[in-house]
């Protein structure tokens, strides 16, 4: 299938590793122009180069995005290097799992505020695009009450409220929103991984909760988030599209 993502162009946030790295460079290899972004510059550059291998436009910063003027400046200078913007995914998280009021503070200003940011941002060249789209990455921790934080889960249920909200104020002016909600993904220099090695009775306790016996790998979300973001999608707005391996029993009716 065709995505229909040849020359267009597309933003990534936490795209050094993980499902934003893999959004990044299936992005790269349909033939769309990419810029990423990441706190770890060193990341963030072998990235960059990886992209450029496949013969297309890319950039990268080093930045956290709960740094609203870097951010904006990142969206700014991204478009002027790449000729416009047709595409955004936000993909950062805070992970902050604890039960106290710092959670709730870094999941606010990188889970959330970082999503309101980007879009703001880049709608003047959304909106002048005639394949816009967003996709935010929520978590099926939105969906249901687990064992992650409070503000971790209520965070990235809002998350989808949000973008939901975007599809309907934005589908006159042709631009889609979506989000994508992965369960439990593993990869190196990952959350699980973390986990795997320093808390191996939590790390276990999700393991059983996975009906397929495994985690999803990132790729395995990044290619749902990519189709979502892409023209071959042109119909689909105000979705919440579940990568989860059944691990959630919620029915979305």
């Amino acid at each position: 299938m065709d995505l229909g993502l040849k020359g267009l162009r597309a933003l990534v946030t936490g795209g050094s590793k993980g499902i934003g790295r893999h959004c990044a460079e299936i992005f790269a290899a349909e033939g769309a122009h990419v810029s990423i972004c990441a706190r770890d510059m060193k990341g963030v550059s072998e990235a960059v180069e990886s992209l450029k291998a496949k013969g297309v436009q890319a950039m990268g910063r080093g930045f956290d995005v709960a740094d609203r003027h870097a951010l904006r400046s990142w969206v700014a200078d991204s478009a002027a290097a790449l000729g416009g913007i047709d595409i955004v995914v936000g993909n950062v998280s805070a992970l902050a799992v604890a039960d106290d009021e710092e959670a709730w503070k870094a999941e606010f200003e990188t889970d959330m505020m970082h999503s309101v940011r980007l879009v703001n941002a880049a709608m003047p060249w959304l909106e002048k695009s005639k394949a816009a789209s967003v996709t935010l990455i929520s978590s099926v921790s939105g969906r249901e009450i687990d064992f992650t934080g409070p503000a971790y889960g209520a965070f990235k249920a809002a998350i989808v409220h949000y973008a939901q909200g975007l599809a309907f104020k934005l589908a006159g002016k042709g631009i889609r929103a979506n989000t994508v909600s992965p369960g439990n993904t593993y990869f190196d220099g990952g959350i699980w991984q973390w986990i795997e090695k320093n808390n191996p009775a939590l790390f276990d306790e999700a393991m059983k909760l996975n009906p397929t016996g495994r985690m999803a790998r990132p790729e395995e979300i990044a290619r749902g988030v990519v189709f979502l973001a892409s023209p071959a999608s042109s119909f689909t707005t105000g979705t919440n599209l579940v990568i989860d391996g059944a691990l959630t029993r919620g029915v979305q009716l």
